[in-house]
């Protein structure tokens, strides 16, 4: 019984003692995941690297010790599968041969226009005519006069700022849907919309003006969508006013009126006393009949943006010109990467209307996002139709930009292994250790740089927060934006954009970069200006476009450091020099006559000796015979010491000058 305790005992300690060693030294094996190397056959030695995320050095040290001849690779030599295989495991990688994969493309989704319609479905459509021409030339006061309301009174400044789309109503009983554009030359790109979407381009031409650069611009516009013109010579009832000067100034950009043999109509009018505007309507019903518009008012609707608008009771709007079908409340469109279910439509002066055909420009409601002036409309037959071809669109457009991103990468590594070719061609009689040795020498200060330095830069810069009332007054803020060419003086970066009045979001956005709020025909609530206000942030609200951009341009000036000049208030000639000990120093002195102006102490001087500044700075001393003077004035003699050890000698010049900050001007000008 007690051996059979005792073994007992023994067995007990045995066991502990083995629990206690294995404590002491476990054995459990770390899992380490190692990076793993997507390989293929006949990849060359910078081709292995790329993949393994080093360089091509890194490769020929994995082989080392190996049959592999080194010093006869190079970065394009192309390695065998055995070799391959070997430099990624001995860097501790794992490898898997790659795999031809086949993308599934995605089935196009887009919604598409309609094949042309069948002639006997067709029927006679209003003319759609666009009023175009230089800025102050009568546009918009020719329209009023057309369909007697004021306008003009609603516009800041008396310019039009956005695209506007009125249908009138002739005392003849026609129908003419009228698109008045800006003439002002921010809103080139608003005009060639205009022309894109337009039946007839009426020219408004000033009598006493004549053509201007917007006249001509328009001229081309209607050119590119091949547009046929009529010519209004307005502002005849002017003292000035020469119709057949400003005819005769047209032929110059091929548009020949009818009188010089052409096939322009050319109508004199004033819109101001309403004269002579029934000619006018004749001249474009005429042209309309000529033309034989027809369009199909059955089926689903194709229509184009105009323009697009944030509105507070309404959300998203657009206006919108029917070019084929019939809009109606409850229709499903799609514009752009936008859909819509249309909950209301309105003609130009705010009521409801129950359906529009074509050549009718409406107000739609009911957009789920804002879609870009310039969008075609195109109505599909429900909302998961809709969904589906916005969804499309967006893949489509983000297959595009990763292409662009992929085509940016791909030029950037092409020039990154030429300059990593030239740097080897210098090096090519060493061998590779060596090659290694002396890149490492010879970037050492470059690995050693912190980022920041690297990064740290003195430019100036004004980062913008960009806000407007609809879509086309943005685009048309960015697109002088991009005129700017004043970057070496100031970066001007435009970090947001967007419709709708100024948001704490933009204020937070301003904040953060340190940057400027400008608003265009957008407003601010008090809330708002006073978070700027705390914020230090520059809120700038215009509704005039050429005042916005005096104002940015006087903000870009105010970045800019002064420029010094240097203004010459006297000027002496050294006669003598000599030496007066003050205390155990001896002090050169020059005895001077003043020849100009005069000469103040307090100000700074400088030593001319043939065409060459010897020294500048300021003086010790100046006297006249033996006071200390401030000031000595011409004619006079004096003597003068320097704060520097200055080597004066006899016919020296001696200039006087005040140095005076002027401000600096931006040399951007955007043309207004």
């Amino acid at each position: 019984m007690t051996s059979l305790v005792m073994s007992l005992v023994m067995m007990t300690s045995v066991q502990v003692r083995g629990q206690m060693k294995q404590e002491r030294n476990p054995k459990v094996k770390l899992k380490v995941d190692r990076q793993e190397v997507e390989i293929r056959q006949g990849m060359t030695v910078a081709a292995l690297a790329l993949a393994m995320d080093k360089d091509s050095d890194h490769v020929l040290e994995a082989l080392l010790n190996t049959s592999v001849d080194l010093d006869s690779l190079e970065p394009d030599s192309v390695l065998e599968d055995r070799w391959i295989k070997e430099a990624v495991t001995r860097s501790g990688m794992k490898f898997r041969w790659a795999k031809l994969s086949t993308s599934r493309e995605r089935p196009k989704q887009d919604a598409q226009r309609r094949p042309p319609a069948d002639p006997s479905l067709l029927v006679g459509r209003p003319p759609v005519v666009t009023i175009m021409g230089h800025v102050d030339h009568g546009k918009t006061t020719l329209l009023d006069s057309l369909r007697k309301s004021q306008i003009v009174s609603t516009e800041a400044g008396g310019i039009t700022q956005h695209i506007g789309a009125f249908l009138v109503q002739l005392p003849t009983g026609e129908k003419i849907t009228f698109l008045d554009t800006p003439g002002h030359a921010a809103f080139s790109s608003m005009r060639a919309r205009g022309a894109n979407a337009t039946d007839i381009v009426v020219l408004v031409v000033a009598a006493d003006d004549g053509v201007m650069n917007q006249t001509v611009e328009s001229i081309q516009h209607a050119k590119r969508a091949n547009v046929p013109v009529i010519v209004v010579v307005n502002k005849c009832d002017k003292l000035q006013a020469d119709p057949q000067r400003v005819k005769q100034e047209l032929l110059a950009h091929d548009v020949v009126c009818e009188e010089f043999g052409g096939d322009v109509q050319a109508i004199h009018v004033s819109a101001l006393k309403g004269d002579n505007l029934l000619a006018l309507a004749e001249a474009t019903v005429a042209l309309a009949e000529v033309l034989e518009l027809k369009a199909d008012p059955s089926g689903p609707v194709e229509g184009l943006v105009i323009e697009s608008r944030m509105d507070k009771g309404k959300g998203p709007v657009t206006t919108a010109i029917v070019q084929r079908g019939t809009l109606k409340r409850g229709c499903i469109l799609v514009a752009g990467k936008c859909w819509a279910k249309v909950r209301f439509l309105f003609d130009e002066n705010g009521r409801t209307v129950p359906g529009a055909g074509p050549s009718a420009a409406v107000e739609v409601v009911g957009w789920k996002d804002l879609p870009s002036a310039g969008e075609t409309i195109l109505e599909v037959e429900s909302e998961q139709r809709a969904r589906e071809v916005v969804e499309w669109r967006s893949h489509e457009e983000e297959q595009v930009k990763l292409r662009e991103e992929q085509n940016a990468i791909e030029l950037k590594q092409k020039l990154h292994l030429e300059e990593y070719h030239r740097e080897r061609e210098r090096l090519t009689h060493l061998n590779w250790r060596q090659r290694r040795t002396a890149l490492y020498r010879a970037n050492k200060s470059v690995f050693s740089m912190r980022p920041s330095e690297k990064t740290q830069s003195d430019q100036l810069s004004l980062p913008l927060i960009i806000k407007g009332d609809v879509d086309g007054s943005v685009e048309t803020l960015l697109n002088i934006l991009e005129s700017y060419d004043a970057q070496q003086q100031c970066q001007l970066e435009v970090v947001h954009f967007g419709i709708g009045d100024v948001s704490e979001n933009d204020v937070n956005m301003a904040d953060t970069f340190g940057g400027s709020i400008y608003g265009f025909n957008v407003a601010a609530s008090r809330a708002m200006q006073q978070l700027a206000a705390r914020r230090g942030v520059p809120l700038r609200l215009h509704n005039v476009i050429y005042k916005l951009i005096d104002e940015l341009k006087d903000e870009l000036s105010s970045k800019l450091p002064p420029l010094v000049s240097r203004n010459v208030v006297g000027e002496a000639r050294v006669l003598a020099m000599f030496d007066v000990t003050v205390g155990k120093k001896k002090v050169p002195v020059a005895g001077c006559r003043v020849q100009k102006g005069q000469l103040d102490r307090r100000l700074k001087f400088r030593l001319i000796r043939g065409r060459e500044t010897i020294w500048e700075g300021s003086l010790a001393a100046l006297k006249h015979h033996k006071d200390e003077v401030q000031m000595v004035k011409v004619g006079m003699e004096c003597g003068l010491s320097a704060d520097d050890d200055v080597d004066f000698r006899a016919g020296d010049i001696i200039e006087c000058f005040e140095e005076l900050d002027k401000p600096q001007v931006t040399s951007w000008d955007p043309g207004f």
